[in-house]
């Protein structure tokens, strides 16, 4: 374990709304190139938990250790360490305008232009998703699973670190589902990023994570290597959970 790379270290982290405790953890280690997913009931903390590691939200006590650097509660990382993390949400909220101007959004921002190389690159991606013959098409006017797949693009275009994946392919059909998990692996094995997945779907969880972390009233419950957790949970609650005696 000493000589893993960790991108996320977090200690003692805690996060109310008015008096509510929604997340209460005491230690959370996440390593370099693995997919990790998050599983539970509705009002886990799950979400929560992805928007302070995407430094959207701040949490009230702890310390959070991000690509070495330590942030503590009202601590915000500088412009270019946030910009080492994106989410891909349940909902895609892409931009009114071409699924080629959605994607490119992110390297424009940054100030990176766009080389005949770059532009390959880029269109292998959308190739990858599906998305070749849509890149004029209007954002507006796609599928659900069209759209998601296009937030997918945007969301890995310009090589982040870290990818939150908060339910990315919820409501979606098989054939979608398909094409995202197939590129979910394919980035993190290429880019050794790291991913953390929030999903219902424990078979999704089985296909994808390399570890799973069960969440409960924004506790973490048990985290162990993905085959050791369904086939040998230690809390009762993880058993109670992978039986379907609790109910999510």
């Amino acid at each position: 374990m000493d000589n893993i790379d960790f991108v996320y270290k977090m200690k003692n982290i805690s996060k109310k709304y008015d008096t509510k405790t929604v997340l209460q953890i005491e230690d959370l280690a996440i390593r370099e190139g693995e997919i990790f997913c998050l599983v539970g009931p509705s009002g886990a903390g799950k979400s929560t938990l992805l928007r302070i590691m995407n430094f959207i939200e701040t949490t009230d006590t702890g310390e959070i250790f991000f690509l070495g650097h330590k942030y503590t509660p009202g601590q915000t990382p500088q412009l270019k360490v946030t910009r080492e993390v994106t989410t891909v949400f349940q909902r895609s909220a892409l931009m009114t305008t071409s699924v080629w101007n959605n994607v490119i959004y992110p390297l424009k921002i940054r100030g990176r232009a766009i080389s005949s190389t770059e532009t390959e690159r880029i269109k292998q991606i959308l190739d990858d998703l599906g998305l070749a013959d849509l890149i004029k098409q209007r954002a507006d006017k796609l599928s659900g699973g069209e759209a998601q797949r296009v937030a997918l693009a945007r969301a890995i275009v310009f090589n982040p670190s870290v990818l939150l994946l908060d339910e990315p392919t919820a409501n979606l059909d098989p054939a979608n589902v398909d094409i995202i998990e197939k590129i979910i692996s394919k980035y993190v094995q290429e880019r050794k990023a790291c991913i953390v997945m929030v999903t219902h779907n424990i078979f999704q969880a089985r296909r994808l994570a390399d570890r799973i972390a069960l969440m409960h009233k924004g506790k973490m419950i048990e985290i162990k290597e993905k085959d050791d957790f369904f086939e040998n949970p230690e809390e009762k609650i993880t058993q109670d959970f992978l039986s379907g005696r609790l109910v999510f």
